[in-house]
């Protein structure tokens, strides 16, 4: 039995979604990114500190896109095995773990925890969450999925990102109604019932709690800077 270590964030969305189209048994152990993280036990696993962890029978395998090739690799779905479509997929998944989420990530947890405390710093990375919606919805220009007309494991580690950009309350001002293309590969993917269930994983995506832990931690390298002006 596979045994998944993750919570309710994209990076471990993404793999409850593969684990469920690729139709494998699994256990959930929730990890709270409020300091369950930081545990010796969930430690020993991953020093990194980072959910989602999986492991199949003693085998630790950390980092959302090398599970979801793991995934793939082990049940022979969702990552052609011709080369040109295969490099396309991978090219497809890199990009989301390069600057999807760093990015969309970055803007989220500044919006949400400092507001217009940083302006310069939202401003920033809103402006990067706004070109990387541009080149999505490019890439989507003619093709039905991320990587060309099949359905692989580029368009579950995206998607995740793009259910948050729906529900958060930081992304109002994001133009997702602008992107068409985008929005026309939203409703293909988000209508799978894999990824309808893999978004529960966990628990039901609970907007209102989205990066808890994160904004935390933010928050606490405010105080630092603030602790650091004031001896300064």
């Amino acid at each position: 039995m596979l045994e998944l270590y993750t919570d309710a964030t994209p990076n471990g969305l993404k793999i409850s979604i593969a684990l469920e189209e690729m139709g494998l048994e699994y256990n959930v152990h929730q990890v709270f990114l409020g300091g369950d993280q930081s545990t010796p036990e969930f430690t020993a696993m991953n020093p990194n500190q980072k959910i989602p962890v999986l492991v199949d029978d003693g085998y630790v395998v950390t980092e959302s896109g090398a599970i979801l090739q793991y995934l793939a690799e082990k049940t022979g779905k969702f990552l052609p095995t011709e080369p040109k479509a295969r490099s396309a997929t991978i090219e497809a998944l890199m990009f989301q773990m390069a600057s999807i989420g760093p990015m969309f990530g970055q803007y989220l947890v500044f919006a949400a925890a400092w507001g217009n405390e940083f302006p310069k710093i939202t401003d920033r990375y809103f402006t990067e969450t706004c070109r990387i919606l541009d080149v999505l919805n490019t890439r989507l220009e003619n093709r039905d999925y991320l990587a060309g007309d099949e359905y692989t494991i580029a368009d579950m580690a995206v998607a995740p990102w793009i259910h948050l950009c729906h529900i958060h309350p930081a992304t109002q001002n994001l133009p997702l109604s602008q992107h068409k293309n985008l929005s026309a590969w939203w409703s293909r993917v988000s209508s799978r019932p894999a990824v309808q269930k893999g978004l529960t994983v966990p628990e039901p995506f609970p907007a209102e709690k989205q990066f808890q832990g994160f904004k935390r931690a933010v928050v606490g390298l405010g105080d630092i800077h603030k602790q650091k002006q004031a001896a300064a």
